[in-house]
C-alpha cells in the first residue's frame, strides 16, 4: 500500500500533467490560427507526451494500491502573441513541474517510500530534458526576433520533431 501521503502529493501531480497537457494543447491551437504549423506539430506532440506522465502516475498509483482523484481542470490562457512568448511561457511551465517532482521526491525520501523514489527517477530526468528542450527554443526565437526567415526556419524544425 502507498503512503497516504505520498498519494495525495501523486494525485496533485496528475492534475498538473494533466494541465499541462491542456496548456500545450491550446498552445498548439493559437499556432495554428497564426499558421505556425510546425510549431502546433511540437505543442500537439508535448501535449500528447504529458498525458503520458499523468498516465504513468495514475497506472503507479492502482500499481501500489492508491486510489486516483482526478481533479478539475482550469482554462488555460488561448492566445500568446509569438511563438517567442509561448515558448518563454512553456519554459517557466517547465520549470514549475520540475520544482513540483522534486517536492515528491522530497516527500517519498522523508516518508522513506522507496518505490516511490525509483519510480521519480524517471520524471527527474525527464524534467531536466524538458527544461533543455523549452528553453533551447525559447533561445533560438530570442536570437531570430521578428526576422521572417528565422521565424519559418525554427517553425520547419519544430514540425520535424518525432521524425528523429
Amino acid at each position: 500500500m502507498i503512503n497516504k501521503k505520498v498519494e495525495q502529493a501523486i494525485n496533485e501531480q496528475i492534475n498538473r500533467e494533466l494541465c499541462s497537457a491542456y496548456l500545450y494543447l491550446a498552445m498548439a491551437e493559437d499556432f495554428e490560427m497564426l499558421n505556425y504549423k510546425g510549431s502546433a506539430h511540437w505543442m500537439f506532440k508535448q501535449y500528447k507526451e504529458e498525458l503520458s506522465h499523468a498516465e504513468k502516475f495514475i497506472e503507479y498509483l492502482n500499481e501500489t494500491g492508491g486510489r486516483v482523484e482526478l481533479k478539475a481542470i482550469e482554462k488555460p490562457k488561448t492566445k500568446w502573441g509569438s511563438l517567442l512568448n509561448a515558448f518563454e511561457e512553456a519554459y517557466k511551465h517547465e520549470v514549475f513541474i520540475s520544482e513540483n517532482i522534486h517536492k515528491l521526491m522530497q516527500l517519498a525520501v522523508q516518508e522513506k517510500d522507496f518505490p516511490t523514489q525509483n519510480m521519480l527517477q524517471w520524471f527527474v530526468k525527464e524534467q531536466v530534458e524538458e527544461e533543455e528542450q523549452t528553453l533551447y527554443i525559447a533561445n533560438l526565437l530570442k536570437m531570430v526576433k521578428d526576422q521572417v526567415p528565422g521565424l519559418i526556419q525554427i517553425d520547419n524544425m519544430l514540425g520535424k520533431r518525432g521524425e528523429e
